[in-house]
Parts: structure tokens; C-alpha cells; sequence
């Protein structure tokens, strides 16, 4: 589980297509600290997990699906990557839950600033939209993101200064991809709303007995 507060920005040092999977090294310095092999690490809004440590970095092996869904498959040495260590039950939680799975691939139709903040509309699958609801939390390539607006085809994100400089958001251009994940509350809800077409029980019965 992460929060989507990325700790720092890291690059891709080398990617090695093998038989059954893509070795990834991932030049980084502050998620290193107190990192053993086999912890997550999100990367770019994937949760993965680390293979070898080294030096001045970590390795992880990603499955050819991930490659395929995420925007993994547009990486290449030199490219840079969010990065945030999972999430420990002291730490605060300064974002929202994120779980690091993607559901879906955004790519951004519009790029503008306005005074300090830039704004970006990205496109997604209306699917993933029917998460996705103004004034809510989304993860974009990782980040923790209030949603300004959203509509049938795309959704508007604001990005303060501190997001600026802390993540790689502004190295993303018009007709870039993105790694897109809803907020997994949407989710329970979507199930819980299914489960009373189901059970018969309504979210007026759960209040009333005191479960919500």
C-alpha cells in the first residue's frame, strides 16, 4: 500500500528482456534507505517488487502484462520514474490509499498554466472515468491528485509547485501516456451497491443498524 506522495524521482539505468520477464535497474538514492529485497517499491504508479539492491539503486522484474498495460513499454534508459516506498502503519497518510495496481492507460489531450499551477486534461476509457469523480483522489504515474473536473471523456488534474518540482509530471507533454488508478474506495462501493441488487440490502439499512 503507498499514499501516492512521491519520495523521490529515479532514473532507468537499464532494461533486459529475458524468457518470462523484463529486468528493470532503477538508479535511486533516498528509497534505498532501510529497502531489503523483496519490499515494494511504486514505480510510475506500479507497485513492484525489488529484486537486487545496489549501490546506487534497485532492480525488479516486471511480467510482459505489465509491460503491456502500464507505460512501462515506452520506458528506455535515461527515462525518469516517480518513486514511493511502501506505505508503514507510523506514517501519516498524506495522499490517498493507493494500492498500485493501474487500471488503465490515460493519455493527456491538453496542457496549460495558469499563474503557478499547471493544468492537464487526460483522456481515459469511460470505464475508468466511472471511478473517477470531481473533487476525488486519482493517481497519475503514481502521484496523489485532486480531480477538478471530470466528464465523459477526460478528467482535469491541477499541479501546485511542490508536485512540480517533486515529480516527473512536468517532463509530460501533449499525447503523452499515463499510468492512471482510480480510488479504491470507488471500488468497495461499486461491490457493496451490487451486493444489495444481490442481498436485498440497501444503504439505508446499513445506516440504520450502524455500519455506515
Amino acid at each position: 500500500m503507498f499514499t501516492g506522495i512521491i519520495e523521490e524521482v529515479g532514473t532507468i539505468s537499464s532494461i533486459r528482456s529475458g524468457s518470462q520477464s523484463v529486468s528493470m535497474v532503477v538508479e535511486a538514492q533516498r528509497v534505498l534507505e532501510e529497502t531489503r529485497i523483496g519490499d515494494s517499491i511504486n514505480t510510475d504508479g506500479v507497485c513492484l517488487t525489488v529484486a537486487a539492491l545496489q549501490s546506487s539503486g534497485f532492480m525488479v522484474d516486471v511480467m510482459p502484462e505489465t509491460m503491456t498495460r502500464t507505460t512501462f513499454n515506452k520506458l528506455n534508459p535515461g527515462s525518469k520514474v516517480n518513486l514511493e516506498r511502501a506505505l508503514r502503519l507510523s506514517d501519516r497518510l498524506g495522499g490517498h490509499i493507493v494500492s498500485g495496481h493501474i487500471d488503465g492507460i490515460g493519455r493527456i489531450m491538453e496542457r496549460r498554466k495558469e499563474g503557478n499551477t499547471e493544468w492537464f486534461r487526460i483522456s481515459a476509457d469511460s470505464l475508468i472515468l466511472n471511478y473517477i469523480v470531481t473533487k476525488g483522489s486519482v493517481a497519475i504515474d503514481g502521484i496523489s491528485l485532486t480531480v477538478i473536473n471530470v466528464d465523459k471523456r477526460s478528467l482535469t488534474i491541477g499541479i501546485i509547485p511542490h508536485t512540480q518540482t517533486e515529480t516527473t509530471i512536468l517532463h509530460k507533454r501533449v499525447e503523452a501516456e499515463v499510468n492512471i488508478e482510480c480510488d479504491i474506495l470507488g471500488k468497495y462501493v461499486e461491490k457493496l451497491i451490487q451486493g444489495e441488487n444481490r442481498d436485498g440490502v440497501t444503504l439505508e439499512s446499513l445506516a440504520k443498524n450502524g455500519f455506515i
